[in-house]
């Protein structure tokens, strides 16, 4: 139904926007979803959140052939925001002060507004973002995780 063409030509897009971008996952990032997240200059996290290119069920179901496994699918694919930083998928675990969520809105608006107003040289963006975007996974191969 031309949703892969949509993400394609979202990431593309967004890959040559002359702009700062930044992506935050306060939810489940999720799907191809996952990916158009992940062309960005940097990925931030809140701490309770999820990010994966497939969901929990929908991995058991294609290894396993048994949606029941979620939980073993879950712990194999390393969705927490923990494991997103260690593997330089993201740049940024949010704290989220036990559900306090006022309180983590407004750290959350602290570091975005910190963030947009570092000096950036418009045409070094998009290199930068096309550098960041073809690093993911990279330090996990080398250092054999």
């Amino acid at each position: 139904r031309g949703h892969g063409q949509a993400i394609a030509e979202s990431m593309s897009t967004m890959m040559s926007l002359q702009t700062p971008i930044i992506s935050v996952v306060i939810g489940e990032g999720g799907s191809g979803g996952a990916l158009a997240l992940s062309v960005a200059d940097e990925v931030w996290m809140l701490e309770n959140a999820i990010y994966s290119v497939i969901s929990p069920e929908g991995c058991a179901s294609i290894l396993w052939k048994d949606a029941d496994k979620a939980a073993d699918a879950a712990e194999c694919l390393k969705l927490t925001a923990d494991s997103a930083l260690e593997f330089g998928l993201i740049e940024q675990v949010i704290p989220e002060f036990g559900g306090n969520h006022e309180q983590t809105y407004a750290t959350l608006h602290q570091k975005i507004a910190a963030w947009l107003h570092q000096n950036r040289v418009p045409g070094q963006l998009t290199q930068a973002r096309y550098d960041r975007f073809r690093r993911i996974g990279t330090d996990f191969v080398q250092n054999g995780k």
